[in-house]
């Protein structure tokens, strides 16, 4: 009878232990939590993560009530919902990052962003697309308010007729 050969036996350990690896990174990963509101990228990451996470209550509380086409808190939902592609994070291959805030003002600020999509077609076939976008906020009675985004936004939200 032969000797099992030790290279194989090592490679079959090492991708054994890599699953594991793997398996114990995604179970344990931290859930994303809502963080400060007292600046300008706490406002935005929570904004985000309450799209993300279904909670358009808290979503809608970050926009300013001085938008010319604010929705009240069900029409927001509504309109969120009913416009999945302006909110794309059904499928959790999003992930959202924010740097740090440029001041225009003492009361204004832009918020760089990048939202990272992956896309799983089959083994061998997966890819990512990144999306640059920048969210500007002011302070409106001492609270940090989003105005305007370039993604995860409604446009009609800054008109006269808000969203029909």
């Amino acid at each position: 009878m032969k000797n099992p050969d030790k290279f194989i036996i090592g490679i079959v350990i090492g991708v054994i232990a890599l699953v594991i690896t793997a398996f114990v990174m995604v179970f344990l990963r931290p859930e994303p939590t809502y963080g400060p509101e007292d600046s300008p990228e706490g406002v935005a990451h929570n904004y985000l993560l309450a799209l993300q996470q279904g909670d358009y209550t808290r979503a809608h509380s970050y926009l300013s009530p001085s938008l010319a086409g604010y929705p009240d808190a069900e029409a927001f939902a509504e309109y969120v919902r009913n416009n999945g592609w302006l909110f794309n994070f059904s499928d959790g291959s999003v992930t959202l990052e924010l740097e740090p805030a440029r001041r225009i003002s003492d009361d204004r600020a832009v918020v760089p962003a990048r939202a990272r999509y992956f896309y799983q077609g089959g083994l061998f076939n997966s890819s990512e697309y990144t999306n640059a976008f920048d969210m500007t906020l002011r302070r409106e009675n001492g609270a940090w308010k989003i105005i305007s985004s370039d993604l995860y936004w409604a446009g009609c939200w800054n008109i006269e007729e808000g969203c029909q």
